[in-house]
């Protein structure tokens, strides 16, 4: 018996199985995401790397909403509420995002300054 030659690959089960893993990949994406809150950043160049020691992280996102760590905040009596859990030798991290209003950052560090917090942290990008 003669064997047949081909003249071409059949490419449609390849497609196939490259269409299922963007499918995975775009699913996992998704979940990995969830319980981030973004936040774009500014940069310094003379940013250092933050601790990972026992601390908490205060953001600001664009629309100057007020996250203590993924807990959103309504009022600035909230934020004092939170705090109490914590020690004023705890660090604590403080995300802006850079499109956030200047007057919300400062009502935050105010209010951890008049608490005699005493380890607050700006986080940045390195440049």
């Amino acid at each position: 018996m003669k064997m047949k030659k081909f003249d071409s690959i059949n490419v449609i089960p390849f497609i196939d199985i490259l269409l299922v893993l963007l499918a995975i990949v775009l699913l996992t994406s998704t979940f990995i995401a969830k319980g981030v809150i973004p936040v774009s950043l500014p940069t310094a160049k003379n940013a250092s790397k933050v601790l990972e020691k026992k601390s908490f992280t205060i953001t600001i996102k664009k629309d100057n909403t007020i996250y203590c760590d993924t807990n959103e905040i309504k009022s600035m009596f909230e934020i004092t509420r939170y705090l109490h859990q914590f020690n004023t030798k705890t660090q604590i991290n403080i995300k802006s995002d850079l499109d956030a209003k200047f007057g919300t950052f400062v009502s935050v560090l105010d209010l951890l300054k008049s608490k005699n917090y005493e380890n607050i942290s700006i986080v940045t990008k390195k440049q």
